[in-house]
């Protein structure tokens, strides 16, 4: 893959992912993690890392803001889960960093096809669809 093609790939899940961590909250976990393993041959581990330090200004900054102006962010909640993310963060990577990469990518694979299926079914049944 050429230098530039790379560059192309990386800006556009960028855009990607900042499409839709600013529509649904996501993370990377859901484009910028696929895209670097199986677009650009990141492993797992490498991309989990990637996608953890590329989150982190951008969301931190941007949507934060918008989203706190519009009187959409809850400070206090933030704050609690922000700390509980530190110490969370860091026992996933170090988990992570045990487990071959086929195994988390099986485990990310269920996790997000489980994620699926729950709101899938929760809108379902808002809708009226299941009773």
């Amino acid at each position: 893959m050429s230098p530039l093609l790379t560059v192309l790939l990386l800006l556009l899940t960028g855009l990607l992912a900042g499409i839709l961590a600013g529509l649904f909250g996501v993370g990377g976990g859901i484009i910028i993690v696929p895209a670097l393993v199986y677009i650009l041959g990141f492993s797992m581990q490498k991309a989990t890392g990637t996608s953890l330090a590329v989150l982190l200004p951008p969301v931190g900054i941007a949507a934060v803001i918008y989203y706190y102006n519009q009187g959409n962010v809850d400070i206090k909640a933030a704050a609690y889960i922000a700390v509980a993310l530190l110490v969370g963060a860091l026992l996933g990577a170090k988990i992570a960093h045990l487990m071959s990469g086929p195994m988390l990518r099986l485990a990310f694979g269920l996790f997000v096809t489980a994620m699926g299926f729950y709101l899938i079914y929760g809108a379902a049944q808002r809708l009226g669809w299941l009773k």
